[in-house]
């Protein structure tokens, strides 16, 4: 399965000030910064909610906790992505019940990763409220999944991958766009 680049949609620069403009719609939605807590969904999704959690601290002077979440066994594809799948550790060092939850991802695709992170979310307590914020919506949805924070919206073909880069993880921060070449199968990215 060959990618091929086909445009770079965000640089560092445009990935801080996307950053920058959801933390701030957190803070006005929830009329502060009161009760909120960060959940990054791993793996790209974690070091987002940490620069969220950073932003509200610079603007709010307040500390938000902030866990990271591993949706593995509760994908309902668990059995296509691999023979024997690699669990990691969820970390979540706040009780999540009655919290204002902003889950955090890199890509919003077709909601199936968010209903997974939602299950896994629910199995550790009840908070207040989930909130979702993503840096990318893709669209082409397969669930009623909707994102109450998106950095950029990006109308997608299915032959299409968002690939996420953050300095965190793979040493840059971008975002760009690649497509498969016409003999490759189909990605499966949710």
């Amino acid at each position: 399965m060959a990618l091929v680049e086909k445009a770079r949609i965000m640089d560092s620069d445009g990935i801080r000030r996307a950053t920058m403009r959801i933390a701030h719609e957190i803070i006005e939605k929830n009329k502060g910064a009161a009760g909120l807590a960060f959940v990054g969904i791993r793996t790209r999704g974690f070091p987002l909610a940490k620069r969220l959690a950073e932003a509200i601290q610079q603007i709010e002077g307040t500390k938000l906790p902030v866990g990271i979440l591993d949706i593995t066994l509760y994908r309902d594809d668990l059995t296509t992505i691999a023979v024997q799948p690699v669990v990691h550790k969820t970390e979540i060092p706040f009780d999540v019940s009655e919290k204002k939850i902003i889950l955090v991802d890199d890509v919003l695709y077709t909601g199936r990763t968010i209903r997974a992170a939602m299950d896994a979310l629910m199995d550790l307590g009840r908070p207040r409220s989930i909130q979702l914020a993503v840096l990318i919506d893709r669209g082409h949805r397969e669930l009623p999944i909707r994102a109450d924070y998106i950095g950029k919206n990006v109308p997608t073909s299915r032959r299409e991958v968002i690939s996420v880069r953050l300095s965190e993880i793979d040493g840059s921060d971008e975002v760009i766009i690649q497509e498969f070449s016409e003999n490759s199968s189909l990605p499966c990215q949710s």
